[in-house]
């Protein structure tokens, strides 16, 4: 389902004229190709994109950019790891083993699996949903992409559902973190009678494109109301961690980073207490 998918959006830029969206796409099936330790097609697929000049269509302007799905999401450059959160020992645990399995797809791939791609995080606000997907991000080394709402809910009908296929069509062309904040505005559960038709036929959509997203973009879902979400969005990610309010004794053996290394968070607090005196 990936390799077909990069096939697509490669087909779509070339009849664009989109020599960006074909450059991302070309290197994302060179990246695949070396994961699977086919070198001479990447190096191949690498000489056709040097040798390929695209021409624009003449009716091609401007205005076609505009409508595409990169403007219904905010690029961001992730700087947080996740050494630096406090973090409950299980979404600690999921963090790393979730880089882990990126970082080594290729031995995933040879034994017929692929890594886990879509988390859902849950909990009260405040707790480091945002943080922990920017860490995933950086310790992956990828692009973090998060969905502005505003750029994607459309008033007209079936405004919304378009606006979700170019942003998945979008973020299909590169590996990259996908981060939906908010996750129950969009995810809504879909037997609630005072629901329109038109958020049924989104939530619909929106999970068939989750169910066909290529394994090297990693979607993330946080939400501050998990009772809110349709039944069907739970299975569809393979992942799901939970981030409590953090009590007085997880915040008292908490770590963190310091120039020495890692510390208690009470050591640096007596610390500070004793640089203060002096």
């Amino acid at each position: 389902m990936a390799r077909s998918d990069l096939l697509i959006s490669l087909v779509r830029a070339g009849a664009a004229g989109d020599r960006a969206a074909l450059e991302s796409t070309t290197e994302a099936l060179v990246a695949d190709e070396r994961a699977k330790n086919h070198h001479s097609v990447a190096d191949r697929l690498e000489r056709a994109l040097a040798a390929v000049n695209v021409t624009p269509p003449a009716l091609t302007t401007s205005s076609s950019q505009s409508g595409s799905g990169k403007d219904t999401i905010l690029e961001l450059e992730p700087r947080t790891t996740l050494g630096q959160l406090m973090l409950p020992l299980p979404v600690a645990r999921g963090g790393q083993q979730l880089v882990e399995e990126h970082t080594r797809a290729d031995v995933l791939r040879a034994h017929g699996y692929e890594p886990r791609h879509r988390v859902l995080l849950s909990g009260p606000p405040g707790n480091g949903k945002t943080s922990f997907a920017e860490a995933i991000a950086e310790g992956l080394g990828l692009p973090f992409f998060v969905v502005r709402y505003d750029a994607l809910i459309g008033s007209y009908l079936g405004e919304t559902n378009a606006r979700l296929r170019k942003l998945f069509d979008y973020v299909r062309t590169r590996p990259s973190v996908l981060f939906f904040d908010e996750f129950d505005s969009i995810g809504k559960e879909r037997g609630d009678t005072h629901e329109t038709g038109e958020i049924k036929r989104v939530v619909s959509f929106l999970l068939m494109q989750l169910d066909q997203l290529p394994s090297y973009v990693v979607v993330i879902a946080a939400t501050n109301h998990a009772e809110l979400l349709d039944r069907a969005v739970w299975r569809r990610f393979q992942m799901r961690l939970s981030f409590p309010a953090p009590d007085r004794q997880r915040i008292g053996s908490s770590t963190i980073l310091s120039p020495n290394g890692p510390i208690s968070l009470k050591q640096h607090q007596r610390l500070s207490v004793e640089n203060s005196v002096q």
